[in-house]
């Protein structure tokens, strides 16, 4: 009997999305519709001291515009009483055990550790007091945290990137589950969550490879299914540290990336490529990239996030869109000149909000930039009447070519800048026709129109 695969994506709701949190959700979204599977958004909400509902609307806005919609969705504050469940259950069997140590405590004893060569790993020393000896320590102010009791051997689960994985928790500490003011850290909460809402696979980065394997202890202590697991490579910056929600939500934040003009599914198309062998591709569709999305061709090797990279993806993205898909765009940034004015300026665009800088080169007014005003006057006399099409550029070329002498680059970037103000941009042979007769003589005899 097949298992209906479920994945969830648990960010914290601390701070904004950034491109690598986009990279592990889109795995995981693409993974479940593959399969067709459901996506959770959980939101680990536990930091009540971090955590904010401003940052909690901007991951669910994030994901949105992104388009990965969720299937489930809940938040950790709302499920206390199950982890405090899970916790006693823990206690009674002996296998969460309270702590007394002060941090200052514990980093002398990892000093102490140090300078015998050993490594930094929690003594156990706790599991030694007696009632008596605990009670003093309360009664002294002291609250205890809570370590869950490894068993201290080699614990080994699948992965699908990284194959058969193997932590050795002997060389591990005991995790502190709950600390000293009751609040529970991340991986308790994680652990409950996961075996109630049956996620059959979680994909995350490889900075978890060894929490895994503590986590595969915790999941079989509280009686829950171990769920298949993908570790994949952790996304840098450009000078090749990992990206934080901290350190790059200037350049790095979904919300940054939109407010400068990315288009998502260029994003997307982009990120569900990175760390694998295959080509970026320009696509429209996530059910698309899901067809395509294989997680165990996502490489182990860390990668650079390249914006130049991006900009190709977003460029890519806005040549593949149509007319009619772009029409009430256009009309927001006020500059809607028909089907005609977007197949002529799509192929140049790496920005939708370019279409505008377009529109005004079309329309004016523009200043013509001319070097020999007595070449562009007599461009200026052959122009042809209209009315005007794709086949005017060449025809009226063809005759100042034959009238001036001039020919190639000679002969075109005169012409580009009189009527553009630029040496660069669109066709001439499309955006000829959208300037028109008046305003192209006008700027070919130096005027601005």
């Amino acid at each position: 009997m097949s298992t209906e695969v479920i994945v969830r994506f648990a960010p914290s709701p601390t701070g904004r999305l950034h491109v690598g949190n986009a990279r592990t959700a889109l795995f995981n979204w693409l993974f479940a519709r593959k399969a067709g599977g459901k996506f959770m958004l959980r939101l680990d909400d536990t930091d009540d001291e971090r955590s904010t509902e401003e940052y909690a609307h901007g991951i669910v806005e994030d994901l949105g515009w992104l388009g990965l919609v969720h299937d489930i969705l809940d938040r950790q504050s709302n499920r206390m009483a199950e982890y405090d469940k899970a916790a006693e259950r823990l206690k009674a069997e002996g296998l969460l055990y309270p702590c007394y140590e002060t941090p200052e405590e514990l980093e002398m004893k990892r000093k102490l550790q140090a300078r015998r060569g050993l490594p930094p790993v929690y003594d156990r020393a706790a599991l030694s007091l007696s009632d008596e000896e605990k009670a003093k320590l309360e009664a002294e102010g002291r609250k205890p945290h809570w370590r869950f009791r490894l068993k201290q051997e080699v614990t080994t689960f699948a992965d699908l990137i990284f194959g058969e994985t193997k932590v050795d928790c002997a060389s591990v500490s005991d995790p502190v589950l709950i600390r000293g003011d009751g609040r529970y850290l991340y991986t308790l909460p994680s652990i409950v969550d996961d075996i109630d809402f049956g996620i059959t696979h979680i994909i995350r980065g490889a900075d978890h490879v060894t929490n895994t394997g503590v986590q595969v202890q915790l999941f079989r202590a509280l009686g829950g299914k171990v769920p298949v697991f993908a570790h994949h490579s952790m996304l840098q910056g450009p000078e090749g540290k990992p990206l934080s929600k901290r350190d790059d939500a200037a350049d790095f934040s979904l919300m940054a990336l939109r407010e400068h003009g990315v288009e998502p599914m260029a994003l997307n198309a982009l990120l569900a490529r990175l760390g694998t062998p295959d080509p970026v591709e320009a696509t429209l569709s996530l059910d698309h990239l899901a067809k395509s999305f294989d997680v165990a061709r996502l490489g182990r090797s860390d990668i650079r996030f390249d914006l130049t990279e991006l900009d190709k993806a977003n460029a890519g993205t806005l040549h593949m869109l149509e007319y009619d898909e772009v029409k009430e765009r256009l009309l927001a940034l006020d500059c809607d000149l028909g089907p005609d004015f977007w197949a002529a300026v799509r192929p140049n665009l790496t920005r939708f909000a370019e279409a505008a800088d377009w529109a005004r080169i079309a329309e004016g007014p523009v200043a013509p930039a001319i070097e020999d005003p007595i070449f562009a006057s007599r461009a200026a006399d052959l122009l042809p009447d209209g009315p005007w099409d794709e086949t005017t550029w060449k025809a009226w070329t063809d005759i100042v070519k034959a009238e001036t002498g001039a020919k190639g680059k000679a002969l075109f970037m005169p012409l580009r800048q009189a009527l553009t103000g630029l040496d660069h941009g669109p066709e001439l042979k499309n955006l000829l026709p959208l300037i028109g007769r008046e305003r192209a003589e006008a700027r070919l005899r130096g005027k601005k129109a």
